[in-house]
């Protein structure tokens, strides 16, 4: 099919529909997680309950990105992802629609489904439309005109809460979708991959299985306890279902996985670096939310505000960054951005349950937001770094990992923060001033966090003490996962060190 360039006619209406398509989600994305301490109050959920509702979504999303790339290099890009804007605007609205915390749950994995049929799209139109010597410019501007998009969700999400109330930022969705779809149908060439034959199928159901068991067995473990045989059972399950899942894909001719994409060095370190990488990102912003908010004191629309600067970051500097990969090569910025990314993360460990955000947030959250936007193309054209036959499944690969990794990241860093604040918290409180019914009310509550609800009848001085006891055990496991996140991604750094290498062919 033709190559365009980015300012051709043809060219800006590709880039314009796969931006609004996947600013859609990345929207989603910042303006639900605004909403997650109001919607944790809303249904009286544990802290359990609000994990489920982002890995509901994160879930269906990374069991089926995969088959969904190779459902686009079959069945036609363009076709499968008009599909995936449509699941993704009925999801949205059943979700704001959502009457208990299990509805809402259901109703987000459906959307989901409609993200993975969108997502992998996105880029694998834009690595098919372009030429290669203009695909990471065209990248860098998807990334950053998307990330534009998402930088409204925070505060825009903030303001939908206090104003509407949470199912508003589901809502937004519908007309930023419907507008995405008008010109998909106007712009965007259909190609596909002419010798995709057969969908693996098999192999779905195994990452499926494998990603379901594991994640529940990590949600529930500090819930129900590790040594229960449905937690047990869960994780064992999932790891087998994993160990299958390489064993078939190895095997078949077609998987969807194709293994051989892996022999190109780039691909490899890419996906390991994007791996660590957004396990990092997506641990911190979650529980970033929640710190701003419950401990913090933030209303909706300050937390929002208060990660605009990375996101802002994101959204200006990734063109250039990638206009400077397409010059120089991958290598420089996938070490320094990680590297960046870390020292950010590592600077948020500091702030107590009284933290200045000026003088303790804000300078973690702009070297955060300036490594992850010098990072995010030549990170994203590393991992395409494909035939171009195979570019629907390298898409859909890297964005599984990415995906897999927010997956793991709010579970097994959930699990940490659990147990984490429940020592605190039961340490605390045993030893305050509260008398045992008292005490018994707060403990009974231990999963919610910092959404524990403090009853009316507590006298002023047992409600302060009580109110410090949940700041501090949240701060307490707040660092905990600020610090292995600042480890994960100064680890990507590395890793890109070793993997990464110039070619001539990159730019």
């Amino acid at each position: 099919m033709a190559e365009f360039v980015v300012n051709s006619a043809r060219g800006r209406g590709v880039l314009i529909a796969t931006i609004l398509a996947s600013g859609m989600a990345f929207l989603a994305g910042t303006a639900v997680s605004i909403a997650l301490p109001t919607i944790q109050s809303f249904f009286n959920s544990t802290i359990t309950g609000i994990q489920w509702v982002v890995n509901a979504y994160v879930l269906a999303l990374a069991a089926l990105i995969l088959i969904s790339g190779s459902l686009g290099d079959r069945f036609g890009r363009k076709r499968i992802f008009c599909y995936g804007i449509i699941v993704f605007i009925a999801g949205s609205l059943l979700s704001g629609f959502a009457k208990t915390i299990a509805q809402l749950i259901a109703f987000q994995a459906f959307q989901g489904v409609g993200a993975a049929m969108m997502i992998p799209g996105s880029l694998a139109i834009i690595n098919s439309c372009f030429a290669e010597s203009h695909r990471g410019h065209a990248i860098g501007l998807w990334a950053g005109f998307s990330g534009g998009i998402a930088a409204f969700g925070p505060l825009l999400g903030g303001f939908l809460v206090e104003t509407f109330s949470w199912p508003a930022v589901f809502f937004i969705n519908v007309p930023i979708g419907l507008l995405a779809l008008f010109v998909t149908l106007q712009f965007v060439p259909e190609s596909r991959n002419p010798s995709a034959r057969r969908l693996d199928l098999r192999g779905t159901f195994f990452i499926a299985l494998g990603l379901s068991g594991t994640a529940y067995g990590l949600i529930m473990g500090p819930v129900n306890g590790w040594l229960s045989p449905l937690v047990l059972t869960s994780l064992i399950g999932g790891i087998l279902a994993f160990i299958f899942f390489v064993i078939l894909e190895r095997k078949i001719p077609e998987p969807v996985v194709p293994f051989s994409i892996f022999r190109n060095p780039l691909v490899t370190g890419a996906n390991l670096v994007t791996l660590l990488l957004y396990f990092a990102l997506n641990g911190m912003i979650f529980f970033l939310v929640l710190n701003f908010q419950q401990v913090q004191g933030y209303s909706p629309i300050f937390a929002g505000l208060a990660l605009l600067p990375p996101i802002i970051l994101i959204t200006f500097l990734s063109g250039p960054a990638g206009s400077l990969a397409d010059k120089i090569g991958p290598r420089l910025q996938m070490i320094v951005g990680p590297f960046i990314v870390a020292l950010g993360m590592a600077l948020l460990i500091i702030p107590g349950t009284d933290a200045n955000y000026y003088t303790h947030f804000m300078p973690g959250l702009i070297l955060f937001g300036g490594g992850m936007a010098f990072v995010i193309a030549p990170l994203t054209k590393s991992a395409l770094s494909v035939p171009q036959k195979f570019s629907g499944v390298a898409s859909g690969v890297n964005n599984a990992v990415s995906r897999i990794a927010a997956l793991m990241a709010i579970a097994v860093l959930g699990a940490i923060m659990i147990s984490v604040f429940t020592g605190h918290f039961t340490r605390a409180v045993r030893v305050s001033s509260l008398d045992r019914e008292e005490k018994i009310q707060l403990l009974s509550q231990v999963t919610k966090l910092g959404g524990i609800v403090i009853p009316d009848a507590f006298g002023q001085i047992a409600r302060i003490e009580a109110q410090r006891a949940v700041k501090e055990s949240f701060v307490s496991g707040f660092r905990w996962v600020m610090g292995i996140s600042a480890f994960l991604a100064f680890l990507s750094a590395v890793i890109a060190a070793v993997t990464i290498r110039n070619t001539k062919k990159f730019g």
